[in-house]
Formats: C-alpha cells, structure tokens, sequence
C-alpha cells in the first residue's frame, strides 16, 4: 500500500521572505501607546511606498462627511474608475470597503490604502467609496459597525449621483475591515435589507474571541500564546473593559445565530495567517446556510503579504481574483 504523505510544515513563500528582507530596514519601531503607535505605522507605510515607487494613480476622487447617529461623523471617500466622475446615472457597481489595521491602524490616507483602491477602481471598472471609521481605544465597538453601516447607507442613498448603481452594490473589506464588512451585511439583513450582491472578505478577522485562530502555520520563531496575546490586547482596546461584547455578531460576525439570507461571498485567506480559521470558518457557516460561497487559501502567504502587488506573484494573482470577481457586477441587473 502507498504510504499517506508525511506532514510537512508550512513554509514561507520565498517572494514573501524577499520583500520582507527588503523593507525591514524601512520601518521604525512603533511605540507602545496608541497614538503614537498610528503616527510611525503611518510614517513607514509613507516610507515603505516612496522606496518602492508606489504612486497613487490619477483617478478621480471626492471625500464626504457622513453622519451617524449616537456616534462621530466617518469621511468617505469616493473613488471613479477613470481621470473624472462617472455621470449621473451611469450604473456603474459600487463597492463599499473598509480598510484593515487591526481597528487601532492606517486610513484611506495611506499611501498603500489609498493607492490600492485607486488601482482597484480603475481595474475593475467601479466605484469603491472607501470609509475611515474611528480607531481604537479613543473610540470603541459599537462605533466603527455604526460608522460602517452609515458609509453604506450613504452610498446606497447617493448611487444614482454618484453614478452607480443600487443593483450592483457591493462590500468589502480586509483583516478588521472584513469584520466590519461582514457586520454591515449582518446589520443590513436585520434592519433594511438592502440589495447587496456580493461581500468580498480579504484575509478577515470574524471571531473576536480567538476562538477560531489557527496557529498551524505560525513559524517556530512566533509562538501561538504570542499571537493570541497580541490579538487579545487589540480586542480590548476595540470592545473596552467588557470583554462579552466581544460575542456580539456585530463583533464577531462568526458567531452570529444565523447566517441565512446573506450576500454571496468570496473570501480570500493565507496559509500563514491566524486568521484563516476566522475566513475557512465562516466560509462553511456561509455554506451551510445555503449562501454562495467561494473561498481561496493562498499558499505559503502572511497575513498582509496579499497587498503586495508587484512584488509578490500570489498578491498580484489576488489582485485579478478579485478584479475579476468585482467585474462580474457590470452584469448584475440587465435582462
């Protein structure tokens, strides 16, 4: 009989490993305390870009002021896919997305952020309105699924004049902002229910708990307890001192009762990344309440080593996954 494979460890994709060497010498440690922690992170991200040549591309854009009830105003920003807006009418897809940075980090004014949605805009061919929810600790859960929710309300509102389209409305987002997206999907099957035609989760974090973190593919050199502590740590700044909130499904959407009747999904996760039980996971709570699903597990990648387009092959094959998946929303709607 042939013997069943031998278990081999994950290991590093050697582009990773060649990126990582190459930008280490960039970044300044980051202090402990929270603001600024947020102020160098958002210097080496400046950093980082100029040394890699990464420049925004021209496309046009326009920031808005958003209300939300009982919580701060969030900023919007609206990205066209081509050097001016897209007319009254135009029917262009939407997607609403919501950056990643653990909810303590980074902003559409990123260098890195800001040039990726551009790029994503462009390519795909839509709108992306990209919101800036609050940080934490300064602001705390339920602030930023609040701030969220508003940003989509506000361009399901503002379609039309945006140039896009209800039908071919979309939400996104990557690590938190996957959390957040996904609560915005929980959110509006609760209250609304709105038309949204897909949710695209990159690398998410579902389960605020860490109840369904896999460590497996964690290097030797960064014990899972180190992880988990890390992650802890941040969840205590975004829930505050009572930590049951944390089971909220507007925290972890994972958990929520049910998962019937939300919009169909893709869902993009790293062999080497914590998180991947969170996006796996609820790939299978998805299916299992009969909601299209697909989901991708990117071998040998980090937890960010997917927006390293131009340097690593497997970020540039995420970027026309997803390009070509939000593509598919030009056809949402037509006879």
């Amino acid at each position: 009989m042939p013997r069943s494979p031998r278990y081999r460890r994950p290991t590093l994709d050697s582009a990773v490993a060649a990126y990582e060497k190459r930008i280490a010498p960039l970044l300044a440690p980051e202090p402990a305390d929270p603001s600024g922690r947020r102020r160098v992170a958002q210097e080496n991200d400046t950093a980082v870009s100029a040394a890699l040549g990464i420049e925004p591309i021209a496309v046009a854009t326009e920031d808005s002021t958003v209300p939300v009830d009982e919580h701060p105003d969030v900023r919007v920003r609206v990205y066209w896919p081509g050097a001016v807006p897209a007319p009254r009418g135009a029917g262009l897809p939407i997607l609403v997305y919501f950056y990643g940075g653990g909810f303590t980090i980074a902003g559409i004014d990123w260098v890195s952020w800001d040039a990726r949605f551009r790029q994503r805009a462009r390519d795909a061919g839509i709108i992306i309105v990209a919101a800036d929810y609050a940080h934490a600790p300064e602001q705390h859960f339920p602030a930023q699924p609040e701030q969220c929710w508003s940003a989509f309300e506000w361009a399901y509102a503002h379609a039309e004049e945006l140039g896009g389209s209800r039908e071919r409305l979309a939400v996104g987002g990557a690590s938190s902002g996957g959390d957040l997206a996904a609560a915005v999907t929980l959110m509006n099957r609760d209250r609304e229910n709105r038309p949204i035609a897909m949710q695209v989760l990159e690398n998410p974090a579902l389960d605020l708990t860490i109840g369904h973190a896999d460590m497996r593919g964690i290097s030797a050199g960064m014990p899972g307890v180190i992880v988990r502590t890390a992650g802890q740590a941040l969840v205590r700044q975004y829930v505050g001192d009572d930590r049951a909130l944390a089971r909220h499904p507007y925290a972890s959407p994972l958990l929520a009762d049910s998962h019937e009747g939300l919009p169909p999904a893709l869902i993009l996760t790293s062999e080497l990344d914590p998180l991947r039980g969170d996006g796996e996971a609820y790939a299978r709570a998805l299916s299992a309440a009969d909601v299209p699903v697909t989901a991708i597990r990117f071998i040998g990648q980090t937890h960010g080593s997917l927006g390293s387009t131009g340097y690593v092959p497997a970020a540039d094959a995420a970027h026309r996954i997803l390009v070509g998946e939000l593509r598919t929303l030009h056809d949402r709607g037509r006879a």
